[in-house]
């Protein structure tokens, strides 16, 4: 998703050719409207019929006019504080992402000279996509329409509510019968995405915004409440599962349903990960010696997909070999981290040092908001299926 990520690299670097940035946009344009054309418009079949395509499209311009926003509040930040900065760079991901986009990135160059700069730098972007995402989204749910409810499995996905977006639910939405859901609008659906995306950027670990905001409010502490929250994360996998496991016991069911558990809270475990790969290559550029036993990220890589993998057929498989098979991986995995990766080094996810000043009582207000709109937008569950 969306980062801002701080190079060490001289502020007289020479920024990225501007054609880079609009081939990958126009390549980003065409993937989420492809994504919006399939996931909106009935399926491949309806790929010519004007519907179709007037769904794909609203669910495009949505998530792609928010996550513009969301970039151009970065960028704009970065040049009134005089930070050498470029483009944003546009992900396209078609097929894998259900946006089509991973997002984008934009590259400053050298140290971020204070916690001031910082913040504004970080919190912009944030701000910006959600000044246009929440009224998209109010505007998209009062346009949506009651479905009934079906059962997991069924081929339906669920997405994750937010306290946020279930309090605009209650004031805008239609009211749900028992028995009945909403199915989000294409606008909806698009706002959603943008929401999602701005929570995953304001997790307070790193280099993502909320990262930035923790580091420019909290100073060096951050650095151990970033590692901190880090390992939350994988606890939280862990309590998610369970917790759906007693729920299952409690009802008579047993473990019938473990796979399909494991593959619903496989989020946060990708993540964890992620933000692992994150910190491994922030720290390639710092002057330390790679000890042998270090956990690659290929070998990372290879772990994390084979439990995607595992947890995915296990879904609909009832054979108990295969969360078995996850849980045996996993634990291999941890204990790999512990033996050499994140759950033992320290310094993995440590921000880059800034200016040692304090925020003024003006920003410091800021800052707390933005960790506090991320508390708002925070979803346990994603995706359920």
């Amino acid at each position: 998703m969306t980062e801002a990520a701080i190079e060490s690299t001289p502020p007289s670097a020479k920024p990225a050719e501007w054609r880079t940035n609009l081939v990958l946009f126009l390549a980003t344009v065409a993937s989420v409207f492809f994504t919006g054309v399939a996931t909106q418009g009935g399926g491949t079949a309806g790929y010519l019929a004007r519907e179709p395509l007037v769904r794909g499209g609203q669910f495009a311009a949505t998530i792609l006019v928010i996550l513009v926003a969301h970039e151009m509040g970065h960028y704009v930040a970065a040049r009134l504080h005089k930070v050498d900065a470029s483009l944003p760079f546009f992900i396209p991901m078609p097929l894998l992402s259900p946006f089509g986009t991973m997002g984008a990135v934009i590259r400053m160059r050298g140290v971020i000279p204070t916690r001031r700069a910082l913040l504004d730098i970080g919190a912009s972007g944030p701000i910006a996509g959600l000044c246009l995402a929440i009224p998209l989204y109010i505007w998209g749910a009062s346009h949506s329409h009651l479905v009934p409810i079906t059962a997991p499995g069924e081929g339906s996905v669920q997405l994750g509510e937010s306290v946020l977006m279930k309090v605009l639910d209650h004031l805008f939405a239609p009211a749900k019968p028992e028995g009945m859901d909403l199915e989000l609008s294409p606008i909806a659906f698009g706002a959603w995405g943008g929401m999602f995306v701005t929570m995953i950027n304001l997790l307070p670990v790193g280099q993502l915004d909320g990262g930035h905001v923790a580091y420019a409010l909290f100073g060096p502490k951050q650095d151990r409440y970033a590692q901190l929250i880090h390992r939350s994360m994988l606890a939280f996998f862990f309590v998610v599962v369970f917790g759906h496991v007693a729920r299952d016991v409690s009802g008579g069911l047993g473990l019938y349903y473990l796979g399909r558990h494991l593959a619903n809270s496989l989020f946060w475990l990708v993540w964890f990960q992620v933000l692992a790969i994150l910190g491994l290559l922030a720290s390639r550029g710092r002057d330390e010696e790679v000890k042998p036993e270090t956990l690659t990220i290929r070998m990372r890589l290879a772990a994390t997909v084979g439990l995607v993998v595992i947890a995915s057929v296990a879904r609909d498989n009832r054979s108990p070999l295969l969360p078995l098979a996850f849980f045996v991986g996993l634990a291999m995995l941890i204990a790999m981290e512990v033996r050499g990766g994140v759950l033992r080094r320290h310094d993995l996810l440590d921000h880059p040092a800034t200016g040692a000043a304090p925020l003024d009582r003006a920003r410091a207000v800021v800052a707390v908001l933005t960790l506090v709109v991320f508390a708002l937008l925070f979803m346990p569950e994603p995706f359920t299926m």
